[in-house]
């Protein structure tokens, strides 16, 4: 079996990404910029900021965190949307979820410019997803994805698997396949046989936020199986997929940790770059 190592492909991306930034330093005299809105002071949320700023700085985008109190009003935080909108030296904007239960996170994301959501969450790069045209794509389904090319260059004719529905990985998880010519099938808990329909899958992905859901038995031989999945239990961090178990079947398994996580943060520097090579046409 193929242990898929996010960290490794995480870094070997950054290089890359570090490379095209020195060039489009050399062609546009400027380099695009991140910056990450942070309210509060959850834990997670904190470290994913920090983790955010230190891959940026490494590949050498501008990078800005802006902080607010819980506290703060839902009206500041969308003045300062639109004053990130319009300033030319940010690429991308991006406002760290979850956020407090007054601010209402919808109209957090419809008021960042679409050019500007480094996310993929806005409404319009969402329908560009779904019908196929240029995006910015949600980055951990597009982290999964670059896995599951890494060890499957031709998806085409390919069954699939996406168990879990959710706006920010299921759901653009399931176009990105499709427009590999997979045949998707997303299932979730309200499915009635799970287990018969991850059996026919050449690749899975699970990102259902239930631990070690998907089990060995459910997995058919030398299927590519990736999982998104990061709960907390008695026994520490473990995903959605049994891993000692599925791993005795499956081609390539990602772990948890360090599988598609690094890779979330890998897409959003690639998504920033994206944003600033459209904008300079």
């Amino acid at each position: 079996m193929i242990l898929i190592d996010g960290k490794k492909a995480a870094a070997e991306l950054r290089a890359e990404l570090k490379e095209e930034v020195a060039e489009l330093k050399s062609k546009h005299n400027k380099v695009p910029g991140l910056t990450v809105i942070l309210i509060g002071d959850l834990t997670p949320s904190q470290i994913y900021v920090r983790n955010k700023e230190k891959s940026a700085n490494e590949v050498g985008l501008k990078s800005e965190v802006i902080k607010y109190p819980d506290s703060v009003e839902e009206k500041t935080v969308l003045e300062k949307i639109q004053e990130l909108n319009s300033d030319e030296t940010v690429s991308g904007i991006l406002v760290q979820l979850p956020l407090p239960k007054h601010i209402d996170k919808q109209k957090v994301i419809e008021a960042i410019d679409p050019s500007k959501d480094v996310d993929g969450f806005h409404p319009m790069n969402v329908g560009n997803l779904s019908s196929g045209y240029e995006s910015s794509i949600p980055c951990t389904p597009l982290g999964c994805y670059l896995l599951i090319k890494k060890i499957e260059p031709n998806l085409s004719g390919k069954k699939a698997v996406v168990v879990g529905r959710s706006n920010l990985n299921g759901k653009p998880m399931t176009q990105l396949l499709l427009k590999e010519n997979c045949t998707v099938t997303i299932t979730h808990s309200k499915t009635k046989d799970l287990k018969a329909e991850c059996l026919e899958a050449d690749i899975i992905v699970a990102a259902v936020g239930i631990p070690e859901l998907v089990r060995g038995d459910w997995i058919k031989k030398d299927a590519i199986v990736i999982d998104v999945g990061i709960n907390k239990t008695d026994n520490g961090i473990v995903g959605d997929v049994h891993f000692d178990e599925v791993s005795k079947n499956a081609k390539a398994l990602t772990p948890v940790p360090g599988g598609v996580g690094p890779m979330t943060i890998a897409c959003l520097l690639k998504n920033t770059i994206d944003c600033f090579k459209r904008s300079q046409i």
